[in-house]
Protein backbone atom coordinates (compact mmCIF):
# COMPACT_ATOMS: atom_id res chain seq x y z
CA UNK A 1 0.00 0.00 0.00
CA UNK A 2 0.95 3.41 -1.02
CA UNK A 3 1.14 5.83 1.66
CA UNK A 4 0.45 9.77 0.88
CA UNK A 5 3.69 11.83 2.84
CA UNK A 6 2.31 15.23 3.99
CA UNK A 7 4.95 18.02 3.26
CA UNK A 8 5.64 20.68 5.36
CA UNK A 9 5.22 23.11 2.70
CA UNK A 10 3.11 26.21 2.87
CA UNK A 11 1.27 25.63 -0.61
CA UNK A 12 -0.17 22.20 1.11
CA UNK A 13 -3.51 23.49 3.31
CA UNK A 14 -2.79 21.46 6.14
CA UNK A 15 0.44 22.58 7.02
CA UNK A 16 -1.63 26.20 6.70
CA UNK A 17 -4.40 25.13 9.05
CA UNK A 18 -1.11 23.76 11.34
CA UNK A 19 0.10 26.99 10.81
CA UNK A 20 -3.32 29.50 11.45
CA UNK A 21 -3.11 32.95 13.32
CA UNK A 22 -4.60 32.41 16.46
CA UNK A 23 -3.77 34.40 19.20
CA UNK A 24 -2.94 37.79 20.16
CA UNK A 25 0.54 37.56 20.05
CA UNK A 26 0.60 35.96 16.55
CA UNK A 27 -1.51 39.06 15.37
CA UNK A 28 0.46 41.47 17.34
CA UNK A 29 4.23 40.47 15.81
CA UNK A 30 2.72 41.10 12.08
CA UNK A 31 0.65 43.77 12.80
CA UNK A 32 0.70 47.37 14.65
CA UNK A 33 -2.68 46.94 16.18
CA UNK A 34 -5.05 50.04 16.75
CA UNK A 35 -6.21 50.26 20.66
CA UNK A 36 -9.45 49.20 18.91
CA UNK A 37 -7.75 46.01 17.53
CA UNK A 38 -5.84 44.93 20.26
CA UNK A 39 -8.92 45.36 22.63
CA UNK A 40 -10.72 43.16 20.28
CA UNK A 41 -8.07 40.51 19.89
CA UNK A 42 -7.76 40.35 24.06
CA UNK A 43 -11.43 40.13 24.35
CA UNK A 44 -11.74 37.44 21.35
CA UNK A 45 -8.84 35.13 22.96
CA UNK A 46 -10.44 35.92 26.06
CA UNK A 47 -14.07 35.04 25.53
CA UNK A 48 -15.35 35.99 22.11
CA UNK A 49 -15.73 34.11 18.73
CA UNK A 50 -12.15 32.89 18.31
CA UNK A 51 -9.70 34.20 16.10
CA UNK A 52 -8.40 31.87 12.89
CA UNK A 53 -6.69 33.60 9.72
CA UNK A 54 -4.64 31.31 7.35
CA UNK A 55 -1.28 32.35 6.57
CA UNK A 56 -2.19 32.58 3.08
CA UNK A 57 -5.40 34.94 3.51
CA UNK A 58 -3.31 36.75 6.15
CA UNK A 59 -0.82 37.22 3.50
CA UNK A 60 -3.71 39.82 1.70
CA UNK A 61 -3.50 42.02 5.21
CA UNK A 62 -2.28 45.58 4.59
CA UNK A 63 -0.07 45.63 7.75
CA UNK A 64 -0.33 49.41 7.45
CA UNK A 65 -3.91 50.27 6.86
CA UNK A 66 -6.36 49.40 9.41
CA UNK A 67 -8.52 49.98 7.22
CA UNK A 68 -7.87 47.19 4.77
CA UNK A 69 -10.55 45.50 3.46
CA UNK A 70 -9.22 42.20 4.50
CA UNK A 71 -7.83 42.84 7.69
CA UNK A 72 -11.70 43.87 8.45
CA UNK A 73 -12.86 41.02 7.50
CA UNK A 74 -10.78 38.77 9.76
CA UNK A 75 -9.13 40.99 12.55
CA UNK A 76 -11.44 41.39 15.91
CA UNK A 77 -12.14 44.93 16.87
CA UNK A 78 -13.17 45.97 20.10
CA UNK A 79 -16.85 47.33 18.13
CA UNK A 80 -17.57 43.61 18.67
CA UNK A 81 -18.68 44.12 22.34
CA UNK A 82 -21.10 46.31 21.08
CA UNK A 83 -24.38 45.80 20.99
CA UNK A 84 -26.71 47.67 19.15
CA UNK A 85 -30.78 47.82 18.28
CA UNK A 86 -31.45 44.60 16.09
CA UNK A 87 -28.50 42.44 17.21
CA UNK A 88 -29.51 39.02 17.81
CA UNK A 89 -27.28 36.01 19.00
CA UNK A 90 -29.57 33.83 16.39
CA UNK A 91 -30.29 36.01 13.72
CA UNK A 92 -31.86 33.69 11.11
CA UNK A 93 -33.81 31.51 14.06
CA UNK A 94 -31.62 28.12 13.07
CA UNK A 95 -31.98 26.87 16.65
CA UNK A 96 -35.95 27.33 16.06
CA UNK A 97 -35.97 25.29 12.59
CA UNK A 98 -33.81 22.33 13.85
CA UNK A 99 -35.96 19.20 13.50
CA UNK A 100 -33.27 16.85 14.03
CA UNK A 101 -29.31 17.59 15.66
CA UNK A 102 -27.25 19.43 13.36
CA UNK A 103 -30.39 19.85 10.85
CA UNK A 104 -32.13 23.64 9.86
CA UNK A 105 -34.75 23.12 8.04
CA UNK A 106 -36.57 26.70 6.89
CA UNK A 107 -37.95 25.99 3.74
CA UNK A 108 -40.43 23.04 2.37
CA UNK A 109 -37.65 21.61 0.23
CA UNK A 110 -34.00 22.54 1.17
CA UNK A 111 -32.16 21.76 4.69
CA UNK A 112 -28.74 22.52 5.79
CA UNK A 113 -26.37 20.35 7.41
CA UNK A 114 -24.19 21.55 9.98
CA UNK A 115 -21.03 19.02 9.80
CA UNK A 116 -18.08 20.92 11.60
CA UNK A 117 -17.83 23.60 13.80
CA UNK A 118 -14.13 24.60 12.31
CA UNK A 119 -13.60 27.06 9.33
CA UNK A 120 -9.96 27.85 7.66
CA UNK A 121 -10.89 31.34 8.48
CA UNK A 122 -13.08 32.97 11.21
CA UNK A 123 -14.54 36.08 9.82
CA UNK A 124 -15.98 38.79 12.23
CA UNK A 125 -19.19 38.58 10.25
CA UNK A 126 -20.20 35.23 10.92
CA UNK A 127 -23.75 34.53 10.86
CA UNK A 128 -22.37 31.37 13.20
CA UNK A 129 -20.52 32.96 15.58
CA UNK A 130 -22.49 31.49 18.48
CA UNK A 131 -21.42 27.83 17.66
CA UNK A 132 -18.61 28.24 15.19
CA UNK A 133 -15.31 27.78 16.42
CA UNK A 134 -16.26 26.05 19.42
CA UNK A 135 -14.25 23.30 19.53
CA UNK A 136 -16.08 19.91 18.86
CA UNK A 137 -14.68 19.96 15.25
CA UNK A 138 -16.40 17.76 12.77
CA UNK A 139 -19.32 15.88 13.44
CA UNK A 140 -19.14 12.39 14.43
CA UNK A 141 -21.08 10.11 12.12
CA UNK A 142 -23.39 8.98 14.76
CA UNK A 143 -24.15 12.18 15.48
CA UNK A 144 -24.99 13.46 12.16
CA UNK A 145 -27.43 9.95 11.86
CA UNK A 146 -30.58 11.63 13.30
CA UNK A 147 -30.53 14.32 10.88
CA UNK A 148 -29.76 11.84 7.91
CA UNK A 149 -32.65 9.93 9.11
CA UNK A 150 -34.76 12.50 9.21
CA UNK A 151 -33.67 13.28 5.76
CA UNK A 152 -34.78 9.87 4.58
CA UNK A 153 -38.10 9.70 6.00
CA UNK A 154 -39.11 13.54 4.59
CA UNK A 155 -38.24 12.89 0.69
CA UNK A 156 -40.22 16.40 0.21
CA UNK A 157 -36.71 17.49 1.05
CA UNK A 158 -34.75 17.78 -2.39
CA UNK A 159 -31.79 20.26 -2.01
CA UNK A 160 -29.20 19.69 1.27
CA UNK A 161 -26.72 22.16 2.17
CA UNK A 162 -23.63 21.22 3.77
CA UNK A 163 -22.10 23.69 5.96
CA UNK A 164 -20.43 24.34 9.48
CA UNK A 165 -18.04 25.83 9.65
CA UNK A 166 -16.92 24.69 6.79
CA UNK A 167 -16.65 21.24 5.78
CA UNK A 168 -13.75 21.42 3.34
CA UNK A 169 -11.77 22.25 6.64
CA UNK A 170 -12.62 18.40 7.56
CA UNK A 171 -9.95 15.80 6.34
CA UNK A 172 -10.80 14.42 2.12
CA UNK A 173 -11.85 11.39 3.73
CA UNK A 174 -14.71 12.73 6.04
CA UNK A 175 -15.99 15.12 3.84
CA UNK A 176 -16.04 12.10 1.04
CA UNK A 177 -17.86 10.14 4.00
CA UNK A 178 -20.34 13.11 4.91
CA UNK A 179 -21.36 13.68 1.11
CA UNK A 180 -21.65 10.16 0.05
CA UNK A 181 -24.60 9.61 3.10
CA UNK A 182 -26.29 12.56 1.71
CA UNK A 183 -26.26 11.49 -1.34
CA UNK A 184 -27.51 7.79 -0.88
CA UNK A 185 -30.71 9.44 -0.19
CA UNK A 186 -32.25 8.87 -2.91
CA UNK A 187 -34.72 11.76 -2.66
CA UNK A 188 -31.93 14.62 -2.25
CA UNK A 189 -31.39 16.10 -5.56
CA UNK A 190 -28.83 18.11 -5.69
CA UNK A 191 -26.61 18.99 -3.06
CA UNK A 192 -24.36 22.77 -1.78
CA UNK A 193 -21.25 22.71 -0.61
CA UNK A 194 -21.06 26.28 1.40
CA UNK A 195 -17.85 26.84 1.63
CA UNK A 196 -15.17 29.56 1.83
CA UNK A 197 -12.20 28.04 1.50
CA UNK A 198 -11.55 28.78 -1.89
CA UNK A 199 -11.28 32.63 -0.53
CA UNK A 200 -8.88 31.68 2.29
CA UNK A 201 -7.19 28.35 1.97
CA UNK A 202 -7.11 28.07 -1.86
CA UNK A 203 -4.59 25.02 -2.18
CA UNK A 204 -7.29 22.45 -0.40
CA UNK A 205 -9.12 22.59 -4.03
CA UNK A 206 -6.57 20.22 -4.88
CA UNK A 207 -6.56 16.78 -6.87
CA UNK A 208 -7.29 14.49 -4.34
CA UNK A 209 -10.67 16.37 -3.21
CA UNK A 210 -11.92 16.97 -6.63
CA UNK A 211 -11.78 12.99 -6.88
CA UNK A 212 -13.03 12.17 -3.77
CA UNK A 213 -16.31 14.43 -4.82
CA UNK A 214 -16.21 13.75 -8.29
CA UNK A 215 -18.73 10.90 -8.20
CA UNK A 216 -21.14 12.42 -6.58
CA UNK A 217 -22.54 15.16 -8.50
CA UNK A 218 -24.72 17.32 -8.79
CA UNK A 219 -22.49 19.01 -6.45
CA UNK A 220 -22.84 22.75 -6.55
CA UNK A 221 -20.48 25.29 -4.45
CA UNK A 222 -21.20 28.36 -2.90
CA UNK A 223 -18.68 30.28 -1.67
CA UNK A 224 -18.02 33.72 -0.72
CA UNK A 225 -15.60 36.85 -2.49
CA UNK A 226 -16.03 39.53 -0.94
CA UNK A 227 -13.54 42.25 -2.52
CA UNK A 228 -11.78 42.03 -5.17
CA UNK A 229 -8.24 41.53 -3.65
CA UNK A 230 -9.41 37.91 -2.69
CA UNK A 231 -9.42 37.31 -6.53
CA UNK A 232 -5.80 36.01 -6.20
CA UNK A 233 -3.67 33.81 -8.87
CA UNK A 234 -3.78 30.69 -6.54
CA UNK A 235 -8.06 31.69 -6.25
CA UNK A 236 -8.60 31.96 -9.74
CA UNK A 237 -6.34 28.61 -10.35
CA UNK A 238 -9.14 26.76 -7.26
CA UNK A 239 -12.06 28.30 -8.98
CA UNK A 240 -10.71 27.17 -12.41
CA UNK A 241 -10.17 23.56 -11.19
CA UNK A 242 -13.31 23.20 -9.51
CA UNK A 243 -15.02 24.75 -12.77
CA UNK A 244 -13.08 21.93 -14.96
CA UNK A 245 -13.88 19.36 -12.47
CA UNK A 246 -17.91 19.96 -13.67
CA UNK A 247 -18.52 21.96 -10.19
CA UNK A 248 -21.23 24.72 -10.82
CA UNK A 249 -20.06 27.48 -8.52
CA UNK A 250 -21.93 30.31 -6.80
CA UNK A 251 -20.80 33.12 -4.95
CA UNK A 252 -22.70 34.61 -1.85
CA UNK A 253 -21.17 38.32 -1.44
CA UNK A 254 -21.48 39.77 2.02
CA UNK A 255 -22.42 43.51 1.83
CA UNK A 256 -19.71 45.08 4.11
CA UNK A 257 -18.79 48.26 5.84
CA UNK A 258 -15.62 49.75 4.86
CA UNK A 259 -14.93 46.51 2.69
CA UNK A 260 -17.12 46.44 0.16
CA UNK A 261 -19.73 49.11 0.14
CA UNK A 262 -19.29 50.71 -2.94
CA UNK A 263 -20.59 50.13 -6.39
CA UNK A 264 -17.25 49.98 -8.05
CA UNK A 265 -15.43 47.42 -5.98
CA UNK A 266 -18.66 45.04 -6.41
CA UNK A 267 -18.46 45.63 -10.15
CA UNK A 268 -14.96 44.68 -9.96
CA UNK A 269 -15.40 41.47 -7.88
CA UNK A 270 -18.83 40.55 -10.05
CA UNK A 271 -16.05 40.94 -13.03
CA UNK A 272 -13.46 39.27 -11.88
CA UNK A 273 -16.04 36.16 -10.95
CA UNK A 274 -17.61 35.57 -14.14
CA UNK A 275 -13.48 35.59 -15.87
CA UNK A 276 -13.37 32.56 -13.64
CA UNK A 277 -16.98 30.92 -14.41
CA UNK A 278 -18.01 31.76 -10.60
CA UNK A 279 -21.45 33.27 -10.80
CA UNK A 280 -22.27 36.15 -8.70
CA UNK A 281 -25.23 34.48 -6.74
CA UNK A 282 -26.11 36.88 -3.99
CA UNK A 283 -25.33 39.79 -2.32
CA UNK A 284 -26.57 39.60 0.89
CA UNK A 285 -27.49 42.46 3.40
CA UNK A 286 -25.26 41.31 7.08
CA UNK A 287 -27.43 39.49 9.07
CA UNK A 288 -27.74 41.20 12.01
CA UNK A 289 -25.16 38.94 14.33
CA UNK A 290 -24.69 40.41 17.41
CA UNK A 291 -21.72 42.55 18.06
CA UNK A 292 -21.26 43.02 14.12
CA UNK A 293 -22.74 46.72 14.30
CA UNK A 294 -19.92 48.28 13.06
CA UNK A 295 -19.70 45.92 10.18
CA UNK A 296 -23.19 46.23 8.67
CA UNK A 297 -24.93 48.82 6.31
CA UNK A 298 -28.00 50.21 6.09
CA UNK A 299 -30.58 48.88 3.45
CA UNK A 300 -30.46 51.65 1.38
CA UNK A 301 -27.16 51.45 0.79
CA UNK A 302 -27.12 47.79 -0.69
CA UNK A 303 -30.19 49.26 -3.05
CA UNK A 304 -28.40 52.31 -4.02
CA UNK A 305 -25.00 49.71 -5.07
CA UNK A 306 -27.83 47.58 -7.09
CA UNK A 307 -29.17 50.41 -8.77
CA UNK A 308 -25.84 51.85 -10.31
CA UNK A 309 -24.86 48.26 -10.92
CA UNK A 310 -27.91 47.53 -13.31
CA UNK A 311 -27.61 48.07 -17.06
CA UNK A 312 -23.95 48.93 -16.38
CA UNK A 313 -23.16 45.01 -15.45
CA UNK A 314 -23.92 42.08 -17.69
CA UNK A 315 -26.97 40.17 -16.28
CA UNK A 316 -24.71 36.94 -15.56
CA UNK A 317 -22.84 39.28 -13.59
CA UNK A 318 -25.46 40.91 -11.43
CA UNK A 319 -26.41 38.83 -8.38
CA UNK A 320 -29.97 39.32 -6.23
CA UNK A 321 -29.55 41.42 -3.52
CA UNK A 322 -31.15 39.58 -0.45
CA UNK A 323 -32.10 40.14 3.11
CA UNK A 324 -32.51 36.94 5.00
CA UNK A 325 -35.06 38.12 7.68
CA UNK A 326 -34.42 38.25 11.47
CA UNK A 327 -35.96 35.22 13.43
CA UNK A 328 -35.74 32.70 10.70
CA UNK A 329 -38.38 33.60 8.58
CA UNK A 330 -36.60 33.43 4.95
CA UNK A 331 -34.62 34.98 2.12
CA UNK A 332 -36.34 38.13 0.82
CA UNK A 333 -35.21 39.29 -2.95
CA UNK A 334 -34.89 43.83 -2.15
CA UNK A 335 -35.06 45.90 -5.28
CA UNK A 336 -34.40 49.77 -6.28
CA UNK A 337 -37.65 51.27 -7.31
CA UNK A 338 -38.02 50.67 -10.79
CA UNK A 339 -41.86 50.52 -11.61
CA UNK A 340 -42.83 54.93 -11.18
CA UNK A 341 -46.21 53.95 -11.54
CA UNK A 342 -49.54 52.00 -12.46
CA UNK A 343 -52.53 52.30 -14.45
CA UNK A 344 -55.43 49.72 -14.16
CA UNK A 345 -57.11 49.22 -17.56
CA UNK A 346 -60.29 50.78 -18.25
CA UNK A 347 -63.01 50.14 -21.21
CA UNK A 348 -61.26 52.44 -23.26
CA UNK A 349 -57.49 52.25 -22.56
CA UNK A 350 -55.65 48.89 -21.89
CA UNK A 351 -53.69 48.82 -18.63
CA UNK A 352 -50.20 50.27 -18.50
CA UNK A 353 -46.83 50.22 -16.20
CA UNK A 354 -44.46 53.31 -16.11
CA UNK A 355 -40.86 51.62 -15.89
CA UNK A 356 -37.72 53.50 -15.12
CA UNK A 357 -34.66 52.17 -16.75
CA UNK A 358 -31.19 52.52 -15.85
CA UNK A 359 -30.92 55.81 -18.52
CA UNK A 360 -33.17 57.43 -16.01
CA UNK A 361 -35.74 57.32 -18.86
CA UNK A 362 -39.34 56.68 -17.85
CA UNK A 363 -40.51 54.12 -20.15
CA UNK A 364 -44.27 52.95 -20.44
CA UNK A 365 -45.45 49.46 -20.79
CA UNK A 366 -49.10 48.66 -22.50
CA UNK A 367 -50.81 45.52 -21.29
CA UNK A 368 -52.20 43.08 -23.94
CA UNK A 369 -55.95 43.05 -24.08
CA UNK A 370 -57.71 41.14 -21.89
Amino acid sequence: MQLRVETASPWDWRWQLRNSISSVEQLAERLSLTPGEQQGAERAAAQGFPIGITPYYFGLVDPSDPSCPIRRQVVPDEAEAREVPGDLRDPLGEEAHSPAPELVQRYPDRALLLVTDQCAVYCRFCTRSRMVGAGEGPRPDQRLEPALEYLRSHPEVRDVILSGGDLLSMATSRVRRVVESVRAISSVETIRLATRVPVVLPMRIDDELLAALRPFHPLWVMTHFNHPKELTSEARAALNRLADAGFPVMNQSVLLRGVNDRAETLEALFRGLIRERARPYYLLQADPVRGTGHLRTPLDVGLGIMDQLQGRLTGIAMPKFIVDTPGGMGKVPVLPEWVVSRRAATDTAPGSTTLRTWRGVEVDYIDPPV
